[in-house]
């Protein structure tokens, strides 16, 4: 079975993430609700610590073994190696848990925490990373996406129902959420698997290395990764602290808070984060083939627009942040709602953040990728501090909100700092771009705006947060359909692509 073409691939993941969508409100919508927000807290911050110091030993090591992939899919020792990498990395996670449990120490570097949940979110975090950053990236880069996101939905749908069981039969508790999370990932791993096998790409090839191809394949992602390794150690650490202070000096309650708005911020992101493998996979694919001019018509090409829906999400969440936070936490977590309105913008430069690291990692420019997040980083240390510590020790202690304003603001300044450098190596101009980062905003904005004030005049009694919520989506959702057909290019948009929506829409041709 061949690759599918780019066009079905987009295609494909538009529709499914769609469907995605709807099934991640929904679960989004019980979830916090059944735990509440302490252990909703708890759930976030334990597995964010592990998913952090597995995002350092990985060190950009996956994003370099996806970029290979693409390019050389028929390679099976590169398979074998970077699983055997992967065992390794799994390894030392579990061992540094073990070492946290001899010394005493994971009360310290987790406080407030049961060691019986340290060691479910460790073995989580594995699972989630190996599904995901490995199994994942290899379907995405053998070209056989469609078959993978009919996986993808089916394993939603399960989900969905498993966890809407739970729910309802008043069984959804922390240890039963961490074991119905294996079970979806276990289910998510077997289905990749076997959607690359009956593509022909099967798992079951000879894994057995010599000397010498593994010391060409260490040389080859040594030479990637290693200079991503200063800026990840400072990562790490930044990460860590920006949530140890939260619970240090809020505690879980104020993490369940900044979790949900993150979730919600997460939520926003699916629709453009599934995009972006397919684009960084054809960039990989055009610097291999030493297509510049290619790779600068992708970039240009596809990210407005994706950031663009994006800010079309965002703009209309940070509006509505009171009626989704009754939706999702109810009363439990109206004291998020700040921290959601803030984080609603967060995806809008996280998009076009992962799509212009994809230039760095496509082109090999991983030091100065480096670089550049070990500026920002260290920047955002003394930010983090003032925002979180307490008045008596020269901070302000504003807790997730606090958290909530420094992540949307670092991503900002880091995104642009990025693209910049991409406008110098692709040479396109920056300044556009920053213009329509700007203009976007403040048109979606303004029709959010707009869209929610007609709403609530109209229904100012006896109408649900969910259904005046669905009213305003709708009406912002025309209004914003509108404006794209005349104005397209305010929506890194061509009037084509207008035309051949609105014709779709009409049943008139089939893509």
């Amino acid at each position: 079975m061949g690759e599918d073409s780019l066009k079905k691939r987009y295609t494909f993941k538009l529709s499914t993430n769609l469907i995605g969508l709807f099934f991640n409100l929904i679960t989004q919508a019980i979830i916090p609700r059944g735990l509440g927000a302490r252990n909703y807290g708890d759930f976030s911050y334990l597995t964010n610590f592990f998913t952090q110091v597995i995002s350092f030993l990985d060190m950009g090591t996956s994003t370099c073994f996806y970029v290979r992939l693409s390019q050389r899919p028929k390679e099976h020792g590169l398979v074998s190696f970077y699983l055997y990498y992967a065992g390794s990395i799994s390894a030392l996670v579990i061992g540094l848990v073990a070492l946290m449990y001899i010394t005493s120490t994971y009360s310290m570097i987790l406080p407030g925490e049961e060691y019986l949940y340290i060691c479910m979110a460790a073995v989580l975090s594995i699972f989630s990373w190996l599904t995901y950053n490995v199994l994942a990236q290899m379907a995405d880069a053998y070209g056989v996406t469609v078959l993978a996101e009919k996986a993808k939905i089916v394993q939603k749908m399960l989900g969905l129902m498993v966890i809407t069981g739970l729910f309802y039969a008043g069984q959804l508790h922390l240890t039963l959420f961490f074991i119905y999370n294996y079970l979806i990932l276990f289910c998510m791993a077997g289905s990749f698997i076997w959607v690359m096998g009956k593509s022909g790409f099967s798992m079951k090839q000879d894994r057995i290395l010599n000397i010498q191809q593994i010391k060409l394949y260490l040389n080859e992602f040594y030479r990637y990764s290693q200079p991503l390794f200063i800026a990840a150690v400072v990562s790490l650490i930044a990460d860590i602290i920006d949530r140890w202070l939260l619970q240090v000096y809020r505690g879980s309650v104020e993490q369940g808070f900044y979790s949900l708005s993150s979730q919600i911020g997460i939520i926003c992101f699916l629709f453009t984060g599934a995009m972006i493998p397919l684009i960084t996979r054809e960039y990989s694919i055009a610097f291999g083939n030493r297509d510049t001019t290619r790779l600068a018509y992708l970039f240009e090409r596809y990210n407005p627009m994706l950031y663009s829906v994006a800010t079309y999400f965002s703009c209309f969440v940070a509006l509505q942040a009171d009626k989704i936070v009754a939706i999702i936490g109810g009363a439990g977590f109206h004291g998020a709602v700040p921290a959601v309105t803030i984080m609603a913008f967060f995806p809008m430069h996280q998009t076009y953040g992962q799509l212009s690291g994809s230039v760095f990692f496509a082109m090999g420019q991983t030091r100065l990728y480096s670089n550049i997040n070990l500026f920002i980083t260290i920047i955002s240390l003394p930010i983090s501090y003032f925002l979180l510590a307490p008045s008596n020790k020269m901070g302000i202690n504003a807790g997730s909100v606090g958290l909530a304003i420094k992540m949307v603001l670092i991503n900002i300044i880091g995104v642009n700092v990025k693209i910049y450098y991409n406008s110098k190596m692709l040479h396109f101009s920056f300044l556009k771009n920053l213009r329509h980062q700007i203009v976007s905003v403040a048109c979606m904005l303004g029709i959010a705006t707009i869209a929610t004030f007609v709403i609530d005049s109209m229904f100012t009694f006896g109408v649900s947060n969910i259904v005046s919520f669905i009213l305003a989506g709708v009406l912002y959702t025309v209004m914003v359909a509108l404006f794209a057909y005349f104005i397209p290019d305010m929506f890194g948009l061509k009037k084509q692509d207008m035309d051949l929506v609105f014709q779709f829409c009409a049943n008139k041709i089939k893509i």
